[in-house]
């Protein structure tokens, strides 16, 4: 049961990570020309959002830790 636990936290882990990362980098799009357009705060908010999402979505399951 222990090996089956730490699987399924490692798995939620990285998608959850996997979706910080990629809800970040939705919110800075395409529209910032330099690195001094981007709104920072607004970008890791909208990673933190992606991130608590993603780790309550895998509450319901995971495909990758059966």
């Amino acid at each position: 049961m222990k090996t089956n636990w730490k699987t399924w936290m490692k798995a939620a882990l990285v998608r959850a990570i996997r979706t910080f990362a990629e809800s970040a980098l939705a919110y800075i799009g395409t529209g910032a020309v330099v690195l001094g357009d981007v709104n920072w705060l607004a970008a890791l908010s909208a990673g933190g959002f992606g991130f608590v999402c993603a780790a309550l979505l895998a509450l319901s399951g995971l495909p990758e830790a059966e």
